[in-house]
């Protein structure tokens, strides 16, 4: 199927139904019970679970199968959140040619860092790397909202206005951003008993985009071109004594990776019209190195599932507060509860970092794989505990 084997394949269906069935799967409590903190069904995070999670499948092409650790690849979410702005103030607020541009933008300027930054390997590739953003960062900070060519209008971020030109924009279109007429923001909500579930339209178009660049990824991993990565991390110096020259394989996964990044950065752009220099940031390129080691450097799923799940934490375990805590225990004596808050109390909150260290503390030494180890050896003893019931359950032959 798609060019894919019996496994690829049936991850691809296992992602593609777990992408298309989250308005559901992520609201698995009825609204209005004590357990509907939890839910993350929700348009807003729903898009920020799929947006980060193809920004963190482009990095691992990079970093999964070469090896090489950018420490700058906010750089190219940023410039691709700038190009579909710019996009949206000068022609429309249609988001297709808005995404084609950030991702082409993107890959040319990946293609310039790419160029000098692999010159280098190790540290001093990463060093670079995290020095071109910043450096990234301070120009659109700074630099280029320079009154006189305002590009990225610094600070308070870059935004359409009423006044922009907007050359194909017409009456009877959204005045926000659009798929040939179907506004990002257009949301169905299904109300069964208790629960709530909306099916927003622009996180089914990010929903689409991520199934797709899943695909793409999943056919760079297997094919030539994934083998000659995998060579460069297992050994490119021996590669290169065999007379093969590694800097265009790696140049290659460098601008691939980077244009990812700014597909993201372009449906950042699509589902919220506004850029800023924060997402230029080095924490920002710190976030995505957490996201595929947590879920699995160099695996499919893994980056996605690592987005996911540190997505969930800043959005939904940040919201826990002491009124929660005390909610929660609140059958205890009082003197009990009082404790019990005050030894949770800086693990939630604003303390929620600490809880996501620990968590990746835990998982980088008990789980060097990452969550798709976890998976797999849970897989594994769920099938041997099956495997020993049938064995325990045959009769032994009589002598």
């Amino acid at each position: 199927m798609l060019g894919l084997n019996k496994k690829d394949t049936s991850l691809l269906l296992i992602v593609a139904v777990l992408t298309l069935l989250a308005p559901f799967i992520l609201n698995p409590f009825p609204e209005g019970s004590a357990m509907a903190q939890f839910n993350a069904g929700y348009p807003d995070l729903m898009q920020r679970f799929v947006i980060f999670g193809i920004f963190a499948i482009g990095f691992n092409i990079l970093f999964g199968l070469t090896g090489y650790l950018s420490f700058g690849h906010a750089a190219f979410l940023g410039v691709g959140s700038y190009a579909a702005v710019w996009m949206f103030k000068l022609f429309s607020y249609n988001v297709i040619p808005a995404i084609l541009l950030s991702v082409v933008v993107a890959g040319l300027f990946s293609l310039l860092i790419g160029f000098v930054s692999l010159r280098r390997s190790g540290i001093y590739f990463s060093i670079l790397t995290l020095a071109f953003a910043q450096m990234s960062f301070a120009l659109a900070y700074s630099v280029l909202s320079n009154p006189r060519f305002n590009l990225t209008n610094g600070e308070t971020g870059l935004q359409v206005y009423a006044d922009d030109v907007q050359w194909f924009h017409r009456d009877g279109l959204p005045d926000l951003p659009h798929l040939f007429g179907l506004s990002m923001r257009s949301t169905y909500t299904l109300d069964i008993g208790g629960w709530s579930f909306d099916f927003n339209a622009g996180y089914y178009l990010c929903a689409v985009i991520m199934m797709v660049v899943f695909y793409l990824s999943i056919r760079i991993f297997r094919s030539p071109f994934g083998m000659m990565l995998r060579a460069v991390k297992s050994n490119q110096q021996r590669m290169n004594y065999t007379g093969l020259n590694s800097r265009p394989y790696t140049l290659a996964a460098f601008v691939i990776s980077g244009m990812y990044a700014g597909l993201a950065g372009g449906l950042m752009a699509a589902m919220d019209p506004l850029a800023g220099a924060e997402r230029m940031q080095w924490t920002a390129s710190g976030e995505v190195v957490l996201m595929t080691i947590l879920g699995g450097t160099g695996t499919l799923i893994g980056p996605v599932l690592g987005a996911g799940f540190i997505k969930y934490f800043e959005n939904i375990f940040s919201k826990i507060n002491d009124n929660v805590l005390h909610s929660w225990f609140a059958f205890l004596p009082d003197g009990i509860e009082d404790f019990m808050v005050f030894i949770i109390h800086p693990f939630i909150g604003k303390g929620w970092h600490l809880t996501l260290g620990l968590l990746f503390m835990l998982v980088v030494i008990f789980l060097p794989g990452g969550l798709v180890e976890g998976g797999q050896k849970l897989l594994n003893w769920v099938r041997g505990k099956r495997k020993d019931k049938k064995t325990s359950g045959k009769t032994e032959p009589a002598e």
